[in-house]
């Protein structure tokens, strides 16, 4: 599989150093589209803070991801979903965190949650 980043420089606006307008993925084998997760334990509770929501997500996506012998090497696409957009800074934290230097395609959309103490939902499609 080739992954190959596409961000014209000429004609549209200049991506930034976490930022890509697409990801063309080349001869996949398998691919995994990831439901929103969110920042739950294994009891189902929600964490206390947006801090520990982003980490429980994050843990949350790396062991689904396991589950398809992936990793968030295999990320090629994100959508993060915010109670207020005032999240949006602190989501893009964690997610630099998690990716590291690899830059995918990422929206962000401010929505109100099913339930008021769910902060932030993710969802990912991963490539192998």
């Amino acid at each position: 599989m080739e992954m190959i980043v596409r961000n014209p420089h000429d004609g549209i606006y200049a991506a930034t150093s976490d930022y890509v307008h697409a990801m063309e993925v080349r001869q996949p084998d398998r691919l995994v589209f990831v439901s929103g997760t969110m920042g739950l334990d294994e009891a189902g509770a929600a964490g206390v803070d947006l801090d520990s929501q982003l980490q429980l997500i994050w843990s949350n996506l790396r062991r689904i991801l396991a589950e398809a012998q992936m990793t968030a090497d295999n990320i090629v696409r994100l959508t993060s979903y915010l109670r207020d957009a005032s999240f949006a800074e602190a989501n893009q934290n964690a997610r630099v965190a998690a990716l590291g230097a690899r830059r995918v395609p990422t929206t962000a959309i401010v929505v109100e949650t099913l339930r008021e103490d769910w902060l932030v939902e993710i969802e990912i499609i991963a490539a192998a």
